[in-house]
């Protein structure tokens, strides 16, 4: 393990630790509220390195927070460690290219610049605890979405090999839907292996059972999910056009500590729903369209958006309104995602962030 020196400085006495996480070791930096940083530590990825790096810090003095990149990939143990041993954890994102193309790149200079974001105020999100049954659905979720594609893929080649079959093949096959398509072709009973058509029937076999597995796979995972769904948040899937997926989406993004999200502006920002400044020089009270945030969840907004905008009469009607007032379709839609994802802020974050919020 390695330790750098600490400098001979003067210092307050609150400290605040930046790590910068990887698969096997962590890096972290030690910096003062006045003294600056103090001194970097190497740990091992486990329990001992852990410990290590908690004794470490508290020698510099009274922790403030700990300023961990990658909370929810190589630094989740870690974050689980230090929560439970009572200290304040802040996700910290990586710094932007400028500055690396200024300052250079280095672990401890990465867990320097984590340190300096949480005690200048940069960083302040609260990471998921990923401990509970959102963590779950997100797992779940991982091997559905990887199933669902892998799916898509297999019908895709399975139909562009079918080209290639026979005609009386492809005339028993015409017209099928997908399920009845791979059932079809999954009870090829080739014989022999001495001609292109041959290997083609093979392959077209393999194909067809492979998209019938996957399917399996899907369909179990997502009735596993809409379990998980329904037992965490009942009242999300009673909203008018949101289902089990789109709750599966919400809940993952909000996680397992939903008091994390302190305002309806907060969980619009993480969904990429929030309007940004777009002012400059003469032009002011401009805004842009937000491309950050979580994509998949903005995407599930939307879908219940269209949902609203075709079933749901109070939204049809506020549609007809908007139209006669001049607004495009493109901002009716902008505006009811806002709708809907202040309505899921209500729905799944604690009363007392509401109650803040319009206070």
């Amino acid at each position: 393990m390695a330790v750098s020196a600490p400098l001979n400085l003067t210092h307050s006495g609150h400290v605040v630790i930046g790590v910068d996480t990887h698969k096997h070791v962590h890096v972290a930096a030690v910096m003062d509220s006045v003294g600056g940083i103090l001194s970097s530590l190497t740990i091992a990825t486990d329990n001992g390195g852990y410990q290590q790096l908690l004794s470490w810090a508290t020698e510099f003095g009274q922790i403030i927070a700990f300023g961990i990149e990658g909370t929810g990939s190589y630094g989740a143990g870690l974050t689980s460690f230090i929560r439970r041993n009572g200290h304040r954890v802040v996700e910290v994102n990586r710094p932007d290219r400028r500055m690396r193309r200024l300052v250079g790149k280095s672990d401890t200079l990465d867990a320097e610049n984590a340190a300096r974001a949480v005690l200048a105020g940069f960083a302040t999100a609260e990471p998921k605890t990923a401990d509970g049954t959102v963590e779950m659905i997100h797992q779940l979720k991982v091997a559905h979405d990887t199933a669902v594609k892998d799916r898509s893929a297999a019908m895709i080649t399975l139909k562009a090999m079918l080209i290639h079959s026979s005609d009386q093949l492809r005339q028993d096959t015409a017209g099928k839907t997908q399920v009845m398509l791979a059932r079809h072709l999954a009870s090829l009973r080739p014989t022999r292996l001495e001609t292109p058509d041959d290997s083609n029937r093979y392959t077209l076999r393999s194909l067809a059972r492979r998209w019938i597995t996957l399917n399996t796979e899907a369909s179990e995972l997502e009735t596993m999910i809409e379990g998980l769904v329904l037992k965490t948040a009942p009242q999300l899937v009673e909203s008018f056009g949101i289902g089990a997926d789109t709750a599966a989406e919400i809940l993952i993004v909000v996680g397992d500590n939903p008091e994390r999200i302190k305002s309806e502006a907060a969980l619009a920002k993480l969904a990429g729903i929030s309007p940004i400044p777009a002012s400059s020089g003469m032009t002011s009270g401009r805004h842009g369209i937000n491309h950050g945030g979580h994509r998949q969840l903005n995407a599930a907004i939307y879908r219940t958006v269209i949902v609203r905008m075709r079933f749901h009469q109070p939204t049809i009607e506020y549609v007809t309104r908007r139209t006669t007032e001049g607004l495009s379709k493109r901002d009716i839609i902008r505006c009811l995602k806002r709708y809907v994802i202040r309505e899921v802020f209500h729905l799944v974050c604690p009363v007392e962030n509401a109650v803040l919020k319009t206070s």
